[in-house]
């Protein structure tokens, strides 16, 4: 979808930079009218400059001087947003960047939206709609794997998996049309025994981006992991090892974490949420304790992956076992972690080793921790984060692919069942109107408000 909707022909200012005081602020600019506006304010004539040059000078509201400021100019169409571009370098005094903003406000400008400058930029076909959202990504980034992933999106990743997929099925949809528009000459135009291995491939390549989200989740939010075990097994301490500093309270005495405490490390460019939790017994007189108990259930019920640290002196395979049974009832992920191994517990260590999903470790001592940190990658990345290929991290993206999937088994279906081209044709637009939803070829403006409006003012 290109060209403008309603309203959308004026000329918008915004902070580019984040609020603030700061060594420099930037103020974009961006309409048909932007050039004309700056006119009026700046000591040199823009229109007759070059695109892409940078101008020096003060920028004035009549006869007040507001700054001294640099100006990059961008003439459409060769501008982020497709139409004329300034983005104004002052001074990054808060005091100083809101009077530009007012007088730019004053000479014709209005306020941007949130994600308008974005938006411009997808209705002017400088973006496809995966590429403006994974824009969103990349400003919201805070790992090497989503900073990658969103960068690879930007420029096309998604979309030319997307667009592969769509120019095939355009191929085949457009030889179908021609036979219904033959329908009295009985030709087949579509050779539907390649048309089905095509059909199969597609299924293939769509269930794979699919497959990818679960992925994609992890990359772009992390991964929650609780930490749980009975009283004084050293949730605390394991904690504390692995975000080295002394972040919750240890002491000898059960019953110490009252409440669930949560921090972040990062593993391998991989986020995780720790959440240290009260230790689990059945019986407890100690309101708070219950309480803290039960908040410890619920995070353990949350998470993606959980943590079960025991002592290993305290606990025999019975135990694990009736533990393990649990996790796969709830169909919990989780890794058994057997603590204080630094004592003298090797025969304990040898009955239990052939559990699967466990580890040895001491967290007082910081011992097998980074053995500890790769079971944890492992356990919650189910795929390579680095590699090439494309991975699926929006919602709207995965339920739209998911959608796709359905319409191409109809058409699967509908080939081995040698169905009519009137019927084939129609689960063929059905396939790619969620194709193009994806990719905003079909689009409203209520779904892109919703989509933009999450984006931050200035981008």
């Amino acid at each position: 979808m290109s060209g403008k909707l309603n309203g959308w022909d004026d000329t918008i200012v915004a902070l580019a930079t984040p609020q603030g005081i700061g060594a420099i602020g930037v103020i974009r600019v961006s309409g048909n009218k932007a050039i004309e506006i700056i006119n009026q304010m700046f000591a040199k004539d823009l229109s007759k400059q070059a695109s892409h040059t940078l101008h020096v000078g003060l920028l004035k509201i009549d006869d007040e001087i507001l700054d001294e400021v640099v100006v990059a100019l961008f003439k459409n169409p060769s501008s982020y947003t497709g139409e004329d571009v300034i983005e104004i370098s002052c001074h990054g005094s808060p005091f100083i960047q809101e009077k530009i903003i007012d007088a730019l406000i004053t000479k014709g400008c209005r306020l941007a939206k949130a994600g308008e400058f974005t938006q411009r930029a997808f209705l002017n076909g400088k973006l496809d709609l995966t590429q403006a959202e994974a824009v969103a990504d990349l400003i919201a980034s805070n790992t090497d794997a989503s900073k990658n992933n969103a960068i690879k999106n930007i420029r096309g990743g998604f979309s030319t998996a997307l667009k592969e997929l769509r120019e095939e099925l355009i191929t085949f949809s457009a030889l179908i049309e021609l036979e219904l528009d033959f329908s009295q000459e009985d030709v087949e135009f579509a050779d539907r025994k390649k048309f089905l291995g095509l059909i199969e491939k597609l299924i293939f390549s769509t269930q794979q981006l699919i497959n990818s989200f679960q992925l994609g989740n992890v990359v772009k939010n992390g991964v929650q992991v609780a930490i749980i075990g009975k009283p004084n097994a050293g949730k605390s301490t394991l904690l504390n090892t692995l975000l080295n500093e002394n972040r919750a309270i240890v002491s000898d005495i059960a019953g110490t974490t009252r409440d669930t405490i949560e921090e972040i490390i990062n593993i391998d460019g991989v986020l995780f949420r720790l959440i240290d939790t009260a230790g689990i017994r059945e019986h407890t007189r100690d309101i708070i304790e219950s309480i803290g108990v039960e908040k410890s259930l619920e995070k353990m019920n949350q998470a993606d992956v959980v943590i079960y640290l025991f002592d290993i002196k305290e606990t025999d395979q019975k135990d694990i076992t009736s533990i393990t049974n649990q996790f796969k009832q709830k169909n919990i992920q989780y890794l058994l972690v057997g603590n204080k191994s630094d004592n003298n517990v090797a025969d304990k260590i040898k009955n239990l080793s052939a559990i699967e999903d466990i580890i040895f470790i001491s967290a007082k001592n910081n011992l097998h921790i980074d053995a500890l940190k790769k079971a944890l990658v492992k356990k919650a990345v189910h795929g390579n984060i680095n590699n090439e290929a494309t991975i699926v991290t929006n919602a709207r993206h995965f339920n739209a692919l998911k959608k796709l999937d359905s319409s191409l088994v109809e058409i699967q279906t509908g080939l081995n069942h040698q169905v009519t081209g009137d019927l084939l044709s129609s689960d063929i637009k059905n396939a790619l109107y969620y194709l193009g939803e994806i990719t905003g070829e079909i689009t409203n403006e209520d779904q892109l408000d919703y989509i933009f409006s999450k984006f931050c003012i200035g981008k």
